[in-house]
């Protein structure tokens, strides 16, 4: 278990004396497999009809990134006023060439068993829902199978949510998860799957139970190969109510090729009353030992609402930090570029962002980014509103706001 601070913590220094290195067996390096020749896809899902609700549905007006869409319009996502650049590994994979659609022309024809077929496929999928937004409820997770791609895309053309109907994880990607098979003797670090989704809404993800590799993710959940968010919204996900590490109601990583970041680039996590994500710990992002660029995007009304922190304080069941985003392990980074984190809340500390770096080699850079009204119940460290940091260094704030 990862070892946390305890509650009411103001000063780092005081902090430091108080959180000791962490151990948790997800982090250390799995069994070492032996490489195995991939499954064939299932396709087992139970058809949901697709409704055209709207869900998820932004201002239009921005072109597809798809040359083949060049007519079609995206909803858009993230801080529309955001100005950090965005870096070639974090802009939208061009989809142009579909290597499978999911759908054909109508609402009806784009089921969660296809799209959990499409997604064990593997390969650049796209939706041919007809021409209104669609919500596809999802009555499986879509699960990645490891030895089809190398890379894996799902852009929904800013008209398609994924939604789990509360009651399901929507996405699940493991490198070292057996049952989808081993492609490496290395599973922790290898460079695929490579996985974005692009233009899509992931509405209502619920992994609540869901243990395997700690928890969390209740939109997504990621472990291994490569993997990155481009314009896309997350809505009222959860995950586990308590527990003193498990997070993520919208994402949970752990482990990256090389330590290479996930990039989350003009995206949207909650975004109004209501529509925040809701776990233990990280209402919107959560993570142990992996990087993030976020750039351009907005985080508001996501909430941590475990109690007791980590280790859990006696008597409690532990969790309730980083309301928006928890970051845990040894060396990792953070940058947060041209980003609004408001209104989000933690039970116990860092109420925008919970930053510990166990070794002190982490750091975080915040630029050109608002945070505020981002309360913190139990602690937080003095002089960052919003935000519980123990890394290398204080972190740096260049041109932003927090209050």
């Amino acid at each position: 278990m990862l070892v946390k601070p305890g509650t009411f913590l103001l000063v780092i220094g005081m902090a430091a004396a108080l959180v000791s290195g962490c151990g948790r067996a997800g982090d250390d390096a799995p069994p070492t497999p032996p490489p195995t020749s991939p499954g064939s896809p299932s396709a087992t899902s139970g058809a949901a009809t697709g409704t055209s609700d709207g869900l998820g549905a932004a201002p239009t007006g921005a072109p597809s990134a798809s040359p083949s869409r060049s007519t079609a319009t995206v909803a858009r996502a993230g801080n529309p006023n955001g100005g950090a650049a965005i870096p070639a590994e974090g802009r939208p994979v061009d989809t142009a060439r579909p290597t499978r659609v999911v759908g054909t022309g109508t609402a009806a024809s784009c089921t969660g068993k296809a799209v959990v077929s499409a997604v064990a496929a593997g390969g650049m999928i796209t939706f041919d829902c007809g021409p209104d937004p669609v919500t596809i409820t999802m009555t499986e997770t879509a699960k990645v199978r490891n030895g089809n791609g190398p890379r894996i895309v799902l852009d929904g053309g800013g008209k398609v949510t994924l939604s789990g109907g509360g009651r399901h994880r929507i996405l699940y990607m493991n490198t070292c998860d057996q049952a989808q098979g081993w492609t490496t003797s290395h599973c922790d670090n290898q460079d695929h799957p490579q996985l974005t989704v692009q233009n899509l809404t992931f509405a209502d993800g619920n992994s609540t139970g869901e243990k395997t590799e700690g928890g969390g993710g209740g939109a997504i959940f990621v472990r291994g190969g490569q993997f990155k968010v481009v314009n896309s919204r997350f809505v009222r996900n959860k995950c586990d109510r308590t527990g003193p590490d498990l997070g993520g109601a919208a994402i949970r990583v752990l482990s990256q090729y090389q330590g290479k970041p996930v990039y989350v680039v003009k995206s949207t996590f909650g975004g109004a009353a209501g529509q925040g994500g809701s776990c233990s710990n990280g209402g919107a992002l959560s993570s142990i030992g992996v990087s993030w660029v976020v750039l351009n995007s907005v985080f508001s009304h996501n909430e941590a609402i475990g109690q007791g922190a980590n280790p859990a304080r006696g008597g409690t069941p532990g969790g309730g930090s980083g309301g928006a985003i928890y970051c845990d392990g040894n060396t990792f980074t953070v940058r947060i570029a041209g980003s609004i984190i408001e209104n989000n809340h933690a039970k116990e500390g860092g109420g925008a962002v919970f930053f510990v770096s166990n070794d002190r080699s982490g750091t975080m850079r915040i630029e050109s980014s608002t945070l505020r009204r981002n309360p913190s119940d139990g602690f937080e460290t003095q002089g960052l509103p919003g935000i519980f940091f123990l890394g290398a260094s204080r972190p740096t704030t260049t041109g932003s706001k927090l209050s």
